[in-house]
Formats: structure tokens, C-alpha cells, sequence
């Protein structure tokens, strides 16, 4: 146990204004106060120490007086060494104390700002006000009645880094009420009104929250993914019980034709309760919407399934009659399909069971090189690799498939309990492919941070927590 942040200050005002740095336990409270007062003016170091020993664990806290000097020092010292001849420094945003959450801060959780403004601004009018001093903005929205297209006066901001973000929210006339943009309530809002100013904060439509790699045509909000007008290859799949993306991906991939299945989640990591479909022809997809929309699975359980906008031009005349052509060729089909269960196919264990169409192992957009074989399980483990998953950790299967392709792989090792594991080579330059290649993707819709991992002498698997 180690005691409580020295209370000289309020801890989380500004909010994220405090850091989290792990590093060697040889650092002393001096050597952070010099090297982080480059970046602004601190209000308080601690270094975490044994109540009995009273060495350091290797953990520290440092409270700025602003968010910006905050987010610009952990920006610039994270991976750097604060004194030579020791391992670089890790260095996250610390969570509230008040939030009750012991996981990271994310940096996508910090470049996304949300503001008030008149209700005659264009989105290039958001973009030039908050571009000029605070940083290259990668987009800005600007949220809209989505009955009469009018704008409801409230937009948001995402920034390339979250020092620009914070910068803004500091800096910004005070007319603007500029805050970090967060979900404040995850209950669904009425269809009606979904951008209500009580759920400004958590709109599905936002690229940075459920991003579609394949559409390049801005973002949808819900009123777009529940169009009746469109038919379209992509799906949108929405469920209020708990459902998977294996079920999900298992369910749709009965009908052939299905190249992309991926559960969409929001800023915090937390399923949507939604997934998009994409099929490589339109027929399947017709058929997917018209046999699985209002299916009940889980039992009791109703699928909502739409068409959403693919980003394909739709205009051409001569498109809408193919797309309606084939929408009648497939409900011709499926009217005149015959019913019943799917036929049974016998299992090693003797009992039948529905025949589902095997889908592959691994889904990532990601160029994964061939299989390969393990190493012995003896070999000497040169480098580990250290794997935060979010939402949840993939399979231990899916994993040994992922990372044996890279040479060399001795062992998997998942973390009990923990969204954390360790991937154990025998070469480094397999350790450093793997790294390269898979750190910040998605793999059967989990995102992976893929890091080296610290010696084993030197600190524990345990992670200090962040509050």
C-alpha cells in the first residue's frame, strides 16, 4: 500500500493536468522536477515508495498548473530517458480520481474538443477560428438538425495532438464554452433528437468514435443509417443485449458474399451495441437485411439490421434501376425460398448441429506474412513484447496465430483478469517486426498496443493504478 497524492492541490483541476510516468526505480523526485519544468510550471511531484522500504516502485505523479503543459510534456517525454544509462520513461494522462476507472487515458480522448457556437457558422468558419493558433485540426463537425438540416449551434473539434486540444480549450474566447468532449451518459437517446445538448458529447456519427475505413464519404449519424430510401452493400446491425463480434461475424457470414464485419465501440473502448456489415455484392446484402432484420437472437433478443451509406454515387439513374433490379431479384429469392432449419451435419461427439459455414480465424485489414511454426518451448526468450487489448484480449489461439507469423514465437502469456499480455520471442527482429506491424491495429475488432516490454527483474507484470 502506498499513501494518498499529497492534497497541496486539487488534483484534477484542470482536468488532466496530472501525469503518470512509470519508470526506473532509481529516479528521484529532483530529476522528474528538472526535466518536466521545461514544459510549464509544476505544482507537485510524488514519487511512489514502499511504506516499509521506502524505495521507489518506479511510479511517479507530476500536477501541472494547465492541461496543455500536462499534455505537451507527455507528448514530448514519453519513450524518452530522463537520465542516461536508464530505460526510457512511460508517460500517460492520469485518470480522475473521481472516475473510479483504473485504465489509461487515451490520446484519442484528448484531441476531440466540443463547442458552442452561432448557428450561422459553416464547418469552414469552426475550422478557420480554431486553426489559426492552436494547431492543424484532422476534422471538425458541426452538429445539425438531422429533420430540417438546420445547425443546432454546437460543433466539434479534433485535433492531431492533445496539447492542441487543450491549448484551444484554454485559449479560446470564453463564448465558445470549449470543453473535452466525452460521453457523459451512454443510455440511447430518443430517435427523435438524437443530438440533444444533454447528449452532445456522444455522437455515434463521429469518425473518431466509430470509424468506417472503407467509406470516404464523411461521417453518418443514426439518421442516416435508418434511411429507407437506400440499398447499399453495408449493414448496420444493432442489438440491445450483449451480443459478440464472433456471433455477429458467425450469424451474417451464413449468407456467402460477407468481407467485413467489425463491431463499432465508442470513445472509452465500450461496444455500441452496433457492428457494421459490408458484402461484396449487393444481392447478399439485400438478402442479409430482409431474412435477419428482426431476428431474434440472442433469444428474446431483436436484431435491427439497415442499409447505411456505402459512399457509393447513387445519383445515376441508371444506377438506382440496377440497385432496385436486383433488390427485386433477391426478394424474389427469398420469398420463394423454402423454410426450415439448415441442414444437420454429424459432430465428433455424435450430436447434430447446424451446419455453419467455417469463417476465418483472424480478421484485419492488416497484411499479415505466412504461418509460421513456434519455437521450442525451451529456446531462450531474447525480447517480449507487452499487448494492451481494447476492448477485450483476443483468444489465446487467435493470438499464437497473429504473432507466430512474425518467426520465433515462443509463448503467449494473457495477464488473469487483465486487458494485458506478453508475447515471448527468441529473436529480437522477430519481436521488432511484430511491433512494427501490429501496434494501434485492429484484429477481430480488438485494437492492440503492441510495446516492448520492460525486463522481467526489473518491475512486475502488476501495473501501479492510475488515480
Amino acid at each position: 500500500m502506498e499513501d494518498a497524492f499529497r492534497p497541496s492541490t486539487d488534483l484534477d483541476d484542470p482536468p488532466n493536468s496530472r501525469l503518470f510516468l512509470v519508470t526506473s526505480k532509481s529516479i528521484t523526485e529532483d530529476m522528474i522536477r528538472e526535466q518536466f519544468s521545461l514544459f510549464g510550471e509544476i505544482q507537485d511531484v510524488w514519487v511512489v515508495k514502499d511504506k516499509q522500504t521506502k524505495e521507489s516502485k518506479g511510479v511517479s505523479f507530476v500536477k501541472f498548473t494547465k492541461s496543455s503543459e500536462a499534455c505537451t510534456a507527455m507528448e514530448e517525454m514519453h519513450g524518452k530517458c530522463l537520465v542516461e544509462g536508464t530505460k526510457p520513461i512511460k508517460v500517460f494522462i492520469a485518470q480522475a480520481r473521481s472516475s473510479g476507472s483504473h485504465r489509461d487515458v487515451e490520446d484519442e480522448e484528448l484531441t476531440r474538443i466540443f463547442v458552442m457556437i452561432p448557428k450561422t457558422f459553416t464547418e469552414d468558419d469552426l475550422k478557420e477560428t480554431f486553426k489559426v493558433e492552436y494547431g492543424d485540426i484532422e476534422y471538425c463537425i458541426i452538429v445539425k438538425n438531422k429533420t430540417t438540416g438546420e445547425s443546432k449551434g454546437l460543433g466539434y473539434v479534433r485535433y492531431h495532438k492533445p496539447s492542441q486540444a487543450a491549448t484551444a480549450i484554454e485559449n479560446c474566447e470564453k463564448t465558445y464554452r470549449a470543453i473535452l468532449a466525452e460521453p457523459r451518459n451512454k443510455t440511447p437517446a430518443p430517435d427523435n433528437d438524437y443530438f440533444s445538448p444533454a447528449r452532445a458529447e456522444h455522437v455515434q456519427g463521429d469518425p473518431g468514435m466509430t470509424s468506417y475505413p472503407f467509406v470516404d464519404s464523411g461521417f453518418h449519424t443514426r439518421g442516416d443509417m435508418r434511411g429507407t430510401d437506400i440499398i447499399t452493400r453495408c449493414l448496420m446491425v444493432s442489438s440491445r443485449a450483449s451480443i459478440t463480434q464472433d456471433q455477429v461475424y458467425s450469424l451474417f457470414d451464413l449468407i456467402p458474399g460477407m468481407d467485413y464485419c467489425e463491431m463499432q465501440q465508442d470513445s472509452y473502448g465500450f461496444s455500441t451495441g452496433q457492428a457494421m456489415i459490408r458484402y461484396n455484392n449487393l444481392g447478399s446484402a439485400v438478402y442479409a437485411k430482409n431474412k435477419l432484420d428482426g431476428f431474434e437472437y440472442p433469444p428474446g433478443n431483436r436484431l435491427v439490421v439497415t442499409h447505411i451509406d456505402d459512399g457509393q454515387d447513387r445519383r445515376s439513374p441508371v444506377g438506382r434501376m440496377a440497385m432496385q433490379l436486383v433488390a427485386a431479384q433477391m426478394m424474389s429469392i427469398v420469398c420463394n425460398a423454402p423454410t426450415g432449419p439448415p441442414p444437420l451435419r454429424k459432430t465428433s461427439t455424435g450430436y447434430p448441429s447446424p451446419a455453419v459455414p467455417q469463417s476465418p480465424r483472424v480478421q484485419t485489414d492488416v497484411a499479415l506474412p505466412p504461418l509460421q511454426k513456434l519455437a521450442p518451448s525451451d529456446s531462450r526468450v531474447k525480447e517480449r513484447l507487452f499487448v494492451v487489448f481494447k476492448p477485450l484480449p483476443l483468444p489465446m489461439d487467435v493470438l499464437e496465430d497473429v504473432f507466430c507469423r512474425f518467426g520465433s514465437l515462443v509463448e503467449v502469456f494473457l495477464v488473469p483478469g487483465r486487458n494485458v499480455g506478453y508475447m515471448k520471442y527468441a529473436e529480437r527482429k522477430s519481436a521488432d517486426d511484430a511491433m512494427a506491424t501490429l501496434h494501434g491495429q485492429m484484429v477481430n475488432g480488438v485494437k492492440m498496443k503492441v510495446m516492448r516490454a520492460d525486463p522481467p527483474k526489473e518491475e512486475s507484470h502488476k501495473r501501479q493504478r492510475t488515480y
